[in-house]
């Protein structure tokens, strides 16, 4: 994700964060020290953010451990003001590895609200029901509701939260699972609106709560929509097969031509033995005119960091390269060959040119019944 930084790595994975991130630590720290005028409650208030985004990279740190028993790895874990994301390569093909993926997350939390529990109850701090409210004044009692919360929160049945994918796992066993993502999407939808109504009169923070669990349903309904408009046809069948080729020493200049005069954004880029070497894309021209001039090769600015496919391939795994947006284009080889490219435009293109002779084939069909 762009404006991240990495921060580290656990257990093989790196851990980056969004920079809006470090505007939430200072928005915390001043809001405390304006309690007070006190250093000490700035300093607090930071370390209480710290833990609590620690405890996100854990409930993260499942999702990936649990995918990664299934052969899934992840590429990375980011921490955004809103939570944490981790970034599965791929989601599950199975429901009932989905389902374990999704819950891994959750169950962490209630294994350390668990643990924290324990401790203050060893410590002689719960010794009944009221004092589980008493508890949240001090720092290890706040960790425990932290953690209850986060487990609550994310097994509400709505996308993007874990329960959403849980609910989808169940759904699936028994339906298709377009199906039955498009009946969760649904729930998540119909909560993310009775969400955003209480949060009118309650709490506003539930408005963007709402926007962003109505935001997050649409999109994984689309996506396997998508995915599964695409299911079992070929690469070969969609992919880009007139498009222009750069070599690495060609002057940028060339390329702005060839955007100009053309449709397309992004080249392959080929060396004297036919090899694809790189890819020259939109954003590289730009900021490669803009830095160095027009004169200036190819092989300077251009991507070496490029997937590839095969014609043979489905394309709803070539998809899921595409989405997760650090490649815009893929080519296609064959006997390492370059025969074609795929790029996100070229598949919706597809798609509505797909789904418009379906539309018309049903037409023909009705009318001739």
């Amino acid at each position: 994700m762009g404006w991240s930084w990495r921060v580290g790595k656990v257990a093989g994975i790196d851990v980056f964060v969004h920079f809006t991130f470090f505007i939430l630590l200072a928005y915390i720290g001043i809001s405390y020290y304006a309690r007070e005028r006190n250093l000490n409650d700035a300093f607090y208030g930071i370390g209480f953010i710290l833990t609590l985004f620690g405890i996100v990279v854990l409930h993260e740190l499942g999702h990936a451990l649990a995918a990664r028993r299934y052969g899934i790895q992840t590429r990375d874990i980011t921490l955004l003001p809103i939570g944490g994301v981790a970034h599965l390569e791929r989601m599950p093909e199975r429901p009932e590895q989905e389902l374990v993926v999704a819950l891994a997350g959750p169950a962490v939390n209630v294994v350390l609200a668990a643990a924290i529990f324990g401790g203050l109850y060893v410590g002689n701090q719960i010794n009944s029901s009221q004092d589980l409210i008493r508890i949240n004044q001090s720092f290890l009692g706040q960790m425990f509701w932290v953690n209850v919360m986060l487990a609550v929160f994310n097994m509400l049945p709505a996308f993007p939260m874990d329960g959403g994918r849980v609910l989808r796992a169940f759904l699936a066993m028994n339906m298709d699972y377009a199906r039955a993502t498009r009946i969760a999407a649904g729930i998540g939808q119909a909560m993310a609106l009775l969400l955003g109504f209480v949060g009118l009169f309650l709490n506003p923070m539930l408005v963007f709560v709402a926007l962003f669990v109505w935001m997050g349903a649409a999109q994984e309904s689309g996506t396997v929509q998508i995915r599964s408009a695409l299911a079992g046809l070929p690469i070969k069948q969609a992919m880009i097969t007139d498009f222009r080729v750069l070599a690495p020493d060609d002057p940028l200049e060339t390329a702005a031509e060839y955007v100009l005069s053309g449709f397309q954004q992004d080249f392959p880029v080929i060396d004297g033995d036919d090899r694809v070497v790189g890819i020259l894309t939109r954003r590289n021209l730009i900021e490669g005119l803009a830095k160095l001039g027009g004169d200036r090769p190819v092989a300077e600015i251009m991507t070496q960091d490029f997937l590839t496919a095969d014609p043979g391939e489905m394309l709803e795994t070539a998809i899921i390269r595409l989405q997760d947006g650090l490649h815009r284009t893929i080519p296609i080889l064959q006997h390492g060959r370059l025969v074609g490219l795929l790029n996100s435009e070229n598949l919706s293109e597809f798609l509505m040119i797909r789904e418009s002779m379906r539309e018309a084939e049903q037409r023909h069909r009705r009318l001739h019944l």
